[in-house]
């Protein structure tokens, strides 16, 4: 079965998760580029009973531009986002895939709010799932 571990930049906080991510997505949403400091986000969605994490967190809620709420969790330390709960999907967690610094990574087979991507940032090939 295969095992991935993700960390923050110190590497104080990690998440091991094993088998495969269930949906990988990009998403261009304004809380996700504020999240990331970059134009979209990434996300490796696990079920929730194929995930570990260690170390110390920092939890952020916010309301996402779904209207769900999302819970981030962050290292103290050095402040990199790693994984987050979808309120609207509590069987799941999502994890930053940059935070797996794999680049053998799988990519991401659905994108989300495209409205408000940046024009020059979707590659190309990809299922969109349209979203306001």
């Amino acid at each position: 079965m295969t095992m991935r571990r993700a960390a923050c930049s110190c590497g104080q906080l990690q998440v091991v998760c094993t088998g495969e991510p269930v949906r990988l997505s990009m998403c261009h949403c304004l809380a996700c580029q504020r999240r990331t400091g970059s134009v979209f986000g990434v996300q490796a969605r696990f079920r929730r009973q194929d995930v570990s994490m260690e170390g110390r967190s920092t939890a952020f809620t916010r309301v996402a531009d779904s209207g769900n709420s999302v819970t981030s969790y962050f290292c103290p330390a050095c402040g990199s986002t790693v994984y987050w709960d979808l309120n609207a999907l509590p069987d799941f967690v999502a994890v930053a895939v940059g935070a797996f610094a794999d680049p053998s990574f799988p990519a991401p087979k659905v994108s989300v709010y495209e409205a408000r991507r940046h024009a020059w940032a979707l590659p190309t090939g990809i299922e969109l799932e349209h979203m306001d």
